[in-house]
């Protein structure tokens, strides 16, 4: 498909709290290297942050980011940093806190309420900013989300956030989140080769609460953090067949079928790839159809 002229605003916009985003977002994991975490092979600064004012070219107003994704020598929020201030004033950034990484890049016990503080003041200090549009709780497996959420909310009332999301959670995690502080956006793993029951019931309930879904690996999908490998697709007919109706990669039909399943779900692919950005955002144009999305959720439901 033609992409040279498409921009990520060809998908539509959803509100994250006051904040209009288009649907097509941009995720800077893959940013820092050739895998995510990876602290042997840092990334091309120069390229990394060519990839980033290209985005900000094709429309992208939406990047998901956090203080742990670096790798040897590269740090995902000091790129985008570098690269995007002074910032476009409707630029939103979408942050994470949770999880913790030490200098090494070991992963540490999960951050205590009291320690997300000084992780929200992390991420302001690397990104430049002095307060972060949205902060998302990652959780790590625990049952109970009010403690950490609650900490979060104070940091909203304190003016250091403005809007609060969550992810890797179920709907239980949800229900209690809500009766904390007002939820913008949950960020769950779902795509079209990576969903379960629980997915597809947190996906509805954002739906009928106004809440954006974020799903991540939607591409990737079993490959996670590694990306996905044509491999991963090899045997798929269908996804391959329908790719080639629309003159599209397996990847831009992943993306296009994420878009579709509601107005209030947004994609954030990420690459640090130039041409792959390009290829990513010119999906937010691709419409499947009635038969092709239910083909593929046949496929691979």
């Amino acid at each position: 498909m033609t992409s040279e002229t498409i921009t990520a605003d060809t998908a539509g916009t959803w509100q994250l709290g006051d904040l209009t985003v288009n649907r097509l977002g941009f995720g800077a994991m893959r940013l820092t290297g050739s895998a995510a975490f990876d602290l042997g092979t840092p990334s091309n600064r120069e390229q990394s942050i060519g990839v980033l004012r290209r985005a900000m070219e094709l429309g992208v107003n939406h990047i998901d980011t956090a203080a742990f994704y670096f790798s040897s020598l590269r740090s995902a929020n000091e790129l985008i940093n570098r690269a995007l201030a002074p910032y476009p004033k409707d630029l939103v950034i979408t942050t994470k806190v949770g999880p913790v990484r030490d200098p090494s890049g070991a992963w540490q016990p999960h951050a205590r309420p009291e320690e997300l503080r000084g992780q929200v003041e992390e991420n302001l200090r690397q990104l430049g900013r002095d307060h972060l549009d949205v902060v998302n709780l990652r959780l790590m497996g625990q049952d109970s989300v009010a403690e950490h959420f609650g900490a979060l909310a104070e940091l909203r009332e304190a003016g250091l956030i403005r809007h609060l999301g969550i992810s890797n959670i179920n709907s239980e995690h949800l229900a209690e989140a809500q009766s904390v502080a007002p939820v913008v956006c949950v960020q769950n793993r779902y795509g079209l080769q990576s969903r379960d029951t629980d997915s597809d019931v947190i996906l509805r309930l954002c739906g009928e609460q106004g809440i954006a879904f974020v799903p991540f690996f939607a591409i990737a999908g079993e490959g996670r953090e590694q990306g996905a490998s044509a491999a991963d697709w090899s045997g798929d007919e269908v996804l391959h067949t329908i790719a080639r109706v629309h003159s599209a990669t397996v990847a831009q039909v992943h993306l296009a079928w994420t878009l579709q399943q509601g107005p209030h779900v947004l994609a954030i692919p990420g690459t640090g790839n130039p041409d792959h950005l390009v290829e990513n955002v010119a999906a937010a144009a691709l419409r499947l159809s009635a038969d092709e999305l239910a083909r593929l959720d046949s496929f691979h439901g």
